[in-house]
């Protein structure tokens, strides 16, 4: 019974995770799905996030290549959740961009990635 609880707690629930293609955002994909929620993972480079999407399995999962830190693609992402879901009910803001020390010399272009 305690499983059902588990498996059920976010049926029917739209979740969008970005950096969904590795680490602790696939982590977190992997137990959406298996807690019923319907998962968009957001990645860069396009072979990963496939990779991803078939590791993840099932039909409640679609992969969105782009990169957060371009308004364009952030658009997109948006109006692909939309048109397929119409709502988002969980956002994890999950990726991220590693810089070295070498540039915050140019604070101003990191900042507001």
């Amino acid at each position: 019974m305690e499983s059902d609880i588990l498996n059920s707690r976010l049926k029917d629930k739209v979740a969008v995770i970005t950096g969904g293609n590795s680490g602790i955002g696939l982590a977190t994909a992997q137990r959406f799905v298996a807690e019923g929620a319907y998962v968009f993972i957001t990645g860069r480079r396009r072979g990963e996030l496939d990779s991803a999407v078939k590791q993840i399995g099932g039909n409640n999962i679609s992969g969105v290549q782009g990169d957060v830190s371009n308004m364009a693609d952030l658009d997109r992402l948006y109006g692909v959740v939309g048109e397929q879901k119409g709502r988002i009910d969980i956002l994890f803001a999950n990726a991220g961009v590693k810089s070295s020390a070498a540039h915050l010399e140019r604070k101003n272009e990191y900042y507001y990635r």
